[in-house]
């Protein structure tokens, strides 16, 4: 983890993964979102879409993997975040989320992120998220 003192404007972090049937399957059980937008062909091919897509929420929840593991890191707690899906994800799409220091407030302990998350050249979701970062003990 890193402590508030240690992190930079501009330091980054990525984490990428390919979206999977079962990833789908199993997210739809989780959240309770089963649309059928998600989960039937049929359906989604009649849909703006032409065919199934993946849950927003899924590639956003990398975010979350993000500054937990890696950026700040482990013990760090989550503020706020701010979302925007620019475009769909679909089955088998290698969806790469990165998270930017753009500002820290080190007498609050507060550091703000740039967050977005790309297939290919193009960028899927964009938004900021608010990190809380605990004292060292």
């Amino acid at each position: 983890m890193y402590d508030i003192d240690d992190l930079e404007v501009g330091m980054f972090a990525s984490y990428s993964q390919t979206i999977s049937e079962a990833d789908i399957k199993s997210f739809a059980g989780i959240s309770g979102d089963r649309n059928p937008v998600h989960l039937d062909s049929e359906y989604a091919e009649k849909s703006m879409f032409k065919k199934r897509i993946a849950h927003g929420m899924i590639s956003s929840s990398f975010f979350s993997a993000l500054f937990g593991t890696k950026l700040p890191g482990e013990g760090c707690v989550y503020v706020s975040q701010s979302l925007k899906f620019r475009k769909p994800v679909y089955i088998d799409d290698t969806v790469v989320a990165t998270v930017m220091v753009e500002r820290i407030e080190k007498e609050k302990r507060r550091v703000y992120f740039n967050t977005y998350c790309k297939v290919g050249k193009q960028k899927v979701i964009t938004g900021q998220a608010e990190i809380y970062i605990p004292e060292k003990k």
